[in-house]
């Protein structure tokens, strides 16, 4: 009962939410969120306390849940990241007076900390279907906003489609190979007790559901539009924490039910990497609405992400999974100075932060940091990120891949670069005007830019978490 002591916890912390929603009803707007987010403390509390995995992993549930060292970092970033959008969504008109928005985030977070730690088919599904259902609603939570709600059909709409393709895919395995659990699977297709084409189908049928969740080309025509009609805070949370629970997932399948399929799938990847980087780079090109640049550079990280993971090896997980700290931290940072600023100025376009280093220069310093963060520049996080998946990629004889992943990423400074031209260079009639931020913002985006910095100078501790869950992750 001790090691899913973090679990309860969220679904306690859900159910405390949508209760004080009920009773609380004059000061809710303010402090539902900081309850969320004071929550979220308490689960990584007890994660630390309860929930660390010993040197061996320890099987749970019959055997459908797995306490290793993959899944406790990644119910770190899940919780960090969900206590970060509560931050955010506090006083956030249209948001934070409805307690239910809250409620479904912790669910959703639920559903992410399961999918990062479920070895059964069947309780993947069942994990996906719990993170994703609740994204739906927050993704069209503003039902006065048409955008809004567009963006939550949508989401919807694809989700359900690439959904049903990946349970294809589960159900084709189980009927292969008469069980659920992925390390059972892995040892018959190793052993080659499933013909080679129907492996391959299946690990193509599966991946796409893994795509869609990770925004990886082709499957990322969703994310734009979602991401533009989405709450600005529900959209900083897809993109970090909801692609962080894809590649969790994407990672343990991969490696653990398809070692036999090791050059097939670590081309795909590489496709996909490769496609990614490209469509994402070459599509924020031309934007004019920074959540639009935001949502095609994320599918551009999602690619440069994939690098590591193409690897298909220690190193390489390793690297994943430090960049995804990296750009957990970095993209809500983005996110929550595009809702900062949106909410003061009205508009979500670039060229409303002309004059904003003046307007308010502590806010322009931090989307400074985190762009330069996103382009790969020291001493941010996503330096040293981009130099772990490219080191992995070199390592695993692939150094084109790295080529291409540097080449994108020169490619990615010039639109980061031309906000940051907006903000320090353009003027602008009403840079004069404060911008005002309530402490929880502040304290978000402090913690937040913290990080960032962290990350890109204190290495060797979150490395060392990074390659320890790497390490545990295909052990039997």
């Amino acid at each position: 009962m001790l090691k899913i002591l973090p679990e309860l916890g969220l679904l306690v912390l859900a159910a405390v939410l949508l209760t004080l929603d009920l009773l609380w009803r004059s000061r809710r707007c303010r402090f539902l969120g900081w309850i969320a987010a004071g929550g979220g403390a308490v689960v990584i509390l007890l994660s630390l306390l309860f929930a660390r995995p010993g040197p061996e992993p320890l099987l749970l549930w019959g055997g459908m849940m797995r306490l290793d060292s993959t899944g406790f970092v990644f119910r770190m970033l899940f919780v960090t990241g969900m206590a970060i959008t509560a931050l955010f969504a506090t006083e956030n008109e249209g948001i934070c007076e409805h307690g239910e928005f809250f409620t479904l985030l912790v669910i959703s977070t639920l559903g992410m900390t399961l999918m990062a730690s479920v070895v059964d088919l069947i309780m993947i599904y069942l994990a996906f279907e719990t993170a994703s259902i609740p994204l739906y609603a927050l993704a069209g939570f503003l039902i006065r906003d048409k955008k809004s709600v567009e963006s939550g059909v949508k989401y919807l709409l694809f989700g359900a489609m690439t959904s049903a393709v990946m349970l294809y895919g589960f159900s084709l395995l189980y009927g292969f190979t008469g069980s659920t659990n992925l390390y059972e699977i892995g040892a018959q297709l190793s052993a080659g007790q499933l013909p080679a084409g129907l492996a391959v189908l299946t690990a193509l049928l599966v991946t796409v559901g893994f795509a869609f969740k990770v925004s990886a080309a082709p499957l990322h025509f969703w994310a734009p539009d979602v991401y533009e009609g989405a709450p600005t805070s529900v959209a900083g949370f897809l993109s970090t924490a909801s692609k962080a629970a894809g590649f969790a997932v994407l990672l343990r399948v991969l490696l653990v039910v398809y070692p036999a399929l090791s050059s097939l799938w670590t081309g795909l990847i590489a496709a996909l990497a490769v496609a990614s980087m490209v469509v994402g780079n070459l599509q924020a090109l031309n934007q004019k609405n920074i959540k639009r640049l935001l949502a095609y550079s994320s599918i551009a990280q999602a690619g440069t992400i994939l690098i590591g993971a193409a690897a298909q090896s220690d190193f390489g997980v390793t690297a994943t999974m430090y960049y995804l700290m990296a750009y957990l931290v970095t993209n809500l940072a983005a996110f929550g100075v595009v809702m900062v600023v949106g909410r003061a100025v009205g508009s979500d376009e670039i060229s409303a932060y002309a004059g904003l280093s003046r307007r308010s220069p502590g806010t322009a310093l931090i989307l400074l940091a985190v762009l330069l963060s996103l382009g790969g520049i020291p001493p941010f996080a996503g330096f040293i990120g981009k130099l772990l998946v490219f080191g992995a990629a070199v390592e695993a004889n692939m150094a084109w891949l790295a080529v291409v992943g540097v080449v994108n990423s020169v490619a990615a400074l010039y639109y980061y670069l031309r906000v940051l031209k907006v903000v320090y260079l353009d003027r602008a009639e009403n840079e004069t005007q404060p911008l005002n931020m309530t402490s929880a913002w502040k304290a978000a985006l402090v913690g937040c830019v913290v990080l960032v910095v962290v990350l890109g100078v204190l290495v060797s501790p979150f490395y060392t978490w990074a390659s320890q869950a790497a390490a545990s992750l295909i052990v039997y």
